[in-house]
Formats: structure tokens, sequence, C-alpha cells
């Protein structure tokens, strides 16, 4: 029987296991990860691509936890994006170097205030009447808007760059294969006697925690139901601020080219949107845009929906988690990014813990398995089987 001692066996190829890998493996680990799907994940393609800033989470007028947790990562993200990171995502597609915020009306007084901060002055500046971008330089526009420092990003570019350098560790393995036994892992003919696993599988996290027999920490599904609609419009990555504390709607653009672009719809839309089939979600999307901004022509739009689910580490209430989350179970790691802009922070926690641990393999890999390379990826609107 072949057997493969790795000093970190990952199982996942998200966001988290990805950057994780080639953390890993700067750090001087031998590493190899093992995913059933393809890598690129399924949340982490899914993802708006927004390297969120907390600003959004600052929308009760005060910086909440969230805000708080990840104020930092844009600050790491660009550094990475620039060359001169953790790693070198120069390469990868920057769609926008900023998101905005916009009101149909005025802010309240707590919201104002706290973006008048100076606190909050380096991360959010007021755009003024002459400087309006498109599509928010029409007439019709007669609110707020403000400018966040927190770039935007193709994720496929993003995913297939990480992909593209972490292929050799990385292998496709059919779960049907999985076996543990005394802590012994085996995928058909090959033991894997790691020193570290780590479980980074999102909402596979739960089906990996069974095979080894346990069922802690537990995990929490939110689910989602994004819209998409691809026509002749402006390219815009802006939250519309609404009465809660989630923005009302979220829009970020992907260009097709001819002019033509795919929106992107997230936010309060998405959350209460589960509720709705797929017609429904569709007729309540035309609606929101119809009166957030009804000078821009959407009518030859087509349209589709992506239902999906946020896999989380459990809390109270099953509220959104503050940060991303790093555990142990008997010898495993589990890990949940929360947003694709915590990977780094998840990162440094996993190699926190394997320097704690004190192991380091003499042999750094790659390892040869009896597996195929898992395939990368595709962007939501790329598999919509039919437009309506």
């Amino acid at each position: 029987m072949n057997t493969v001692r790795p000093d970190l066996l990952i199982f996942g190829g998200g966001i988290a296991g990805l950057w994780t890998l080639l953390r890993a493996r700067q750090a001087g680990y031998s590493v190899l990860l093992l995913e059933s799907r393809v890598l690129g994940g399924v949340q982490s393609i899914a993802s708006q691509g927004i390297i969120h800033g907390g600003t959004k989470y600052a929308l009760k007028g005060r910086l909440s936890g969230s805000a708080q947790s990840i104020a930092a990562m844009p600050g790491i993200w660009r550094a990475c994006l620039q060359g001169k990171g953790e790693l070198d995502l120069s390469a990868v597609r920057l769609l926008s170097g900023h998101q905005y915020l916009w009101s149909s009306g005025s802010l309240s007084s707590g919201v104002a205030g706290l973006f008048a901060s100076k606190l909050m002055r380096s991360r959010v500046q007021a755009v003024s009447a002459p400087d309006l971008p498109a599509p928010f330089d029409a007439p019709g526009f007669h609110g707020s808007l403000y400018r966040l420092q927190e770039p935007v990003l193709d994720t496929a570019s993003l995913m297939h760059h990480l992909a593209d350098q972490a292929l050799p560790y990385c292998w496709k393995y059919d779960p049907a294969d999985l076996s543990v036994e005394n802590g012994m892992v085996r995928i058909g003919d090959t033991q894997l006697q790691p020193g570290k696993i780590l479980l980074t599988a999102g909402e596979g996290n739960a089906g990996l925690l069974a095979a080894w027999g346990l069922k802690k920490p537990k995990m929490q599904k939110r689910p989602l139901h994004m819209v998409m609609l691809k026509a002749r419009l402006p390219a815009i990555f802006a939250h519309c601020l609404g009465a809660s504390a989630n923005p009302r709607l979220t829009i970020t653009s992907y260009p097709l080219g001819e002019g033509k672009q795919i929106w992107y719809l997230g936010g309060q839309l998405a959350e209460e949107g589960v509720r709705r089939d797929t017609n429904e979600q569709i007729a309540a999307a035309g609606s929101e845009l119809a009166r957030l901004l009804p000078w821009v022509a959407v009518r030859d739009a087509a349209w589709a929906t992506l239902p999906i689910q946020r896999a989380e580490v459990a809390t109270p209430g099953g509220k959104r988690p503050q940060e991303s989350f790093v555990g142990e179970a008997g010898d495993l790691l589990v890990a949940w990014p929360t947003k694709l802009a915590f990977a780094p922070r998840l990162a440094a926690e996993v190699l926190a813990r394997l320097k704690a641990a004190g192991q380091l393999s003499p042999d750094g890999g790659p390892f040869e398995m009896p597996l195929s390379r898992p395939a990368l990826a595709s962007l939501p609107w790329e598999t919509v089987r039919s437009w309506s």
C-alpha cells in the first residue's frame, strides 16, 4: 500500500484551502490538498469578489465586532494585488479598486456622524456632484454617494491564479473512497499519515466530520438567492443603504464584451429571496431596480438566479460569525473563512497551529497519488442553462 506523509493534509479547494496551502508551502511544510469537486470551491467562486473592510457592518451607526475584525483585510489584499504581500496576486484581474455606498435619501444621523468621524475618514469619502460616476451621474439621482476603499476582484481570475500555483499539490478524490479508522486516513489504496489535517470544505465539512465520528464544531447554513442579469449596462460596484443594518441591494458587475455586463445582485434582496422561487425572485429584483435606479433600462435584460448556501461555524441564534473560524476537533483543524476577505487571517491561524505543533518534514513533496487533478470552477453565469 502506498503511504503518504505530508505535514498538512487539506480537504477543500476553495479560497481558504488554496490560500492556506500556498502559505504553508512558503513556510516549508509539505502539503497535500484533496478536493471532491473543483478548485475554486462552491461559495468562493460564487462570491461577489468584494474585499470587505467592514464599512457595511457599521451601518447601525457604530463599529460592530464584524467591522473591527475585517478592517485590516483590504490592506492585506491590496499588498498582494501589488505583488508586495504574503502571496503575489499581481496577475489577478481587478474589476474595481473600490466600492460605493449609495442612499436614495439622507443618511441617518448615526451613520452620517460615523462616516464623518476621524476613525472612518480613511475608509469612506463622500462623492460630490461633479465627480459622480455612472450610473449615479444621471439627473434622476438625488441621493448621497460614498466611496469605499474596498477592491472587487474577478473571482475566476483569483481562483485560477491560486490554483495554477497550487495544482501540483492538489488531487481530486471521491468521498465514497475515503475511510478513517483509528485515526488513519485511506483514499482507495493510498494510506495518508499527515502531521495535521485541515477541514476547509465549506458545507462539506459536516460530512468529513462525520467520517471521523465527530459532531463538533457545529456548522450552520445561511441561504441566499442571488440574481444575475445580462444586458448592455454600466459597470457598477455598490451597496444601496436600506433601513436595516444590511445593504438593501449589493450590485457587482462583470464585463462580457461588446458593452454587455453581468449584474450580480446580493444584499437584502438575496437574503429575503430564499422565500421566493426563481420567477418571483426575478420579479422582485426587477421591481427593486426600478425603485432604486429607475433611469437605468433593464427591459431587454436576460435573467437567472443562483440559490446558494453559506456554510459557517454555528453561532447562537444562527447569526453571521464576526470573523473567520479555526477550531480543533481531536487531531483535526476545522475551519470556515466566513468571508472571502478573511482567507489570509484563516491561513495565518492555521500556520500558528502548525508552528505550535513543531512538525516540519524534510521532504516537501509534491506527493504522487493515483488520482486525477481537479478541474477549475466556473463563474455562476457561465453555468446557467437557460436565461429568462
